[in-house]
């Protein structure tokens, strides 16, 4: 073992390798942030057909064979070796689990064998550990889960790892990997563990559970949020499980990379901006309303949301207010991919209010940026959200967050009043259309006055990078594996 701290990071999403969403671009930045603080940081991360098209004429080392046990039998991968930024990417390579379209599923829902898929990625995680071994393995979400299980469950085949401290980060709690009663063979498990205390779920097999009983820390994206999950009304089902262990659950907030999301030096927007001269983000505006077929008009607020589209992200709220907040003199820029009934929601308004919304459905990372820097507000009326990272990418370009009062959001977004003059964004509690309403009518308030450009420099001098965040992980890890604090 390295006498420096050294960290294996399990995770089934890293930009730019693999990424649905908010927990592939942690990945993309923690691990960076962390080595670039003297920790010897790796990630394991399937071997999915989407990494490995991007690494394709870039270098790739094969590390070797590894056999995974699985089911009672034994499954090969092929271990690869790539480096993103500097920190070491071990890729598990079975192409019968990971050579499709996409991560989890495909148009017609999850992937029916994906119990099977992360069982072995979790297994593969510990033969990985075996040759590569670290400090401590920290688990992402519930692909990677089980891997903790298997390792403090099933001591006895892992001697070689029994001091390998291991954390688990909850980036949503919505999402668990559940699986029927019939993928327990799978796990290779004591029936004992199928217990309500332990993996079993409402006579199911919960793979997030699996990390959260048996970690040595919990860590979820923001304070606020841990403290929500502990509740009924946002435990999803492990209120309980949380509860019991809150001694080991902490909130850190999610970072933002800056070498990303700057209106400095962002080579995807219209044109550059900062503080001392804005001028750029008029431009911004002009690109987006053209490419939205939208009125060209610069002084009309303009309000941006980049999403995806499921009811948790408050969609459905939006369809409830969407024909009074369209009443109003604004335009709604949109970027959403997902669910049928809520495009139809979104393309029926855009179809009675073509001047004043412009949606697009698909993933597109320069549309993405081209609505944060264009737009005046960013709208993000979310049921719950965990951490958040767009409404902080927003803040950085000058676009005011109108944000539920929820998880991160609420951790990260200030009221703006005369009373709070150091406010960035508007919030709202209650989850109703008048609430909705009346923060965005705060903000087009403000936004015909002088204050606006206060409002606007608030939210970018909001300092959200991953130096604070990391260093939370650092004493995090350093109290597990006695070492002291620098």
């Amino acid at each position: 073992m390295p006498p420096g701290l050294s960290v294996a990071m399990a995770a089934p999403e890293m930009t730019p390798l693999a990424k649905t969403g908010g927990l592939g671009d942690v990945l993309g930045a923690l691990p960076r942030a962390l080595r670039n603080r003297g920790i010897d940081v790796s990630v394991i991360l399937p071997g999915y057909r989407t990494a490995l098209e991007k690494l394709a004429g870039d270098e790739c080392e094969v590390c070797g064979q590894i056999e995974v046990p699985l089911g009672g039998r034994r499954e090969e991968a092929t271990l690869l070796l790539t480096h993103v930024d500097g920190v070491p990417v071990y890729l598990v390579q079975a192409d019968r689990y990971y050579d499709r379209p996409q991560l989890y599923s495909s148009p017609d829902g999850d992937y029916s064998d994906n119990a099977e898929r992360f069982a072995f990625f979790a297994r593969a995680v510990l033969e990985v550990l075996r040759m590569q071994p670290h400090h401590l393995l920290h688990c992402h979400d519930w692909q990677a889960a089980p891997a903790i299980a298997f390792l403090r469950g099933q001591s006895h085949s892992y001697t070689d790892l029994v001091n390998t401290k291991t954390v688990i980060t909850i980036h949503n709690l919505g999402y668990q990997g559940v699986f029927s009663v019939s993928s327990w063979p799978l796990l290779g498990l004591d029936d004992a563990l199928f217990h309500y205390r332990y993996l079993e779920f409402y006579n199911q097999v919960n793979y997030l559970k699996a990390g959260l009983v048996f970690a040595d820390a919990i860590t979820t994206v923001s304070p606020t949020y841990a403290a929500e999950i502990r509740n009924p009304e946002s435990g999803f089902g492990l209120d309980g499980v949380l509860r019991e262990r809150q001694d080991c659950l902490r909130g850190i907030l999610n970072g933002v990379d800056y070498d990303i999301w700057d209106p400095q030096s962002d080579r995807l927007i219209a044109a550059q901006f900062s503080p001392p001269d804005m001028t750029g983000k008029r431009d911004c505006k002009a690109w987006l309303q053209r490419h939205l077929g939208l009125p060209l008009d610069p002084d009309v607020p303009l309000i941006g949301m980049v999403s995806r589209l499921a009811v948790e992200k408050g969609f459905d709220l939006l369809g409830w207010a969407g024909d009074a907040l369209l009443a109003r003199n604004v335009q709604l820029a949109v970027l959403a991919t997902g669910g049928r009934e809520l495009q139809a929601m979104l393309n029926r308004l855009s179809s009675m209010y073509p001047a004043r919304l412009g949606v697009r459905f698909a993933f597109d990372d320069v549309l993405a940026h081209g609505i944060i820097a264009g737009s005046d507000m960013f709208l993000m009326p979310s049921r719950y959200e965990p951490g958040g990272l767009a409404q902080l990418y927003a803040m950085r370009y000058g676009t005011v967050p109108i944000v539920r009062a929820t998880g991160g959001l609420k951790d990260t977004v200030v009221e703006f009043s005369d009373r709070q003059a150091a406010g960035n964004g508007f919030l709202f509690g209650p989850y109703t259309p008048e609430e909705l309403l009346s923060a965005i009518d705060r903000s087009l308030h403000w936004y015909r006055t002088d204050r606006w450009q206060e409002v606007m420099a608030n939210a970018m001098a909001a300092d959200f990078s991953w130096e604070r965040s990391s260093t939370a992980y650092l004493e995090l890890y350093r109290r597990l594996v006695d070492l002291p604090l620098i």
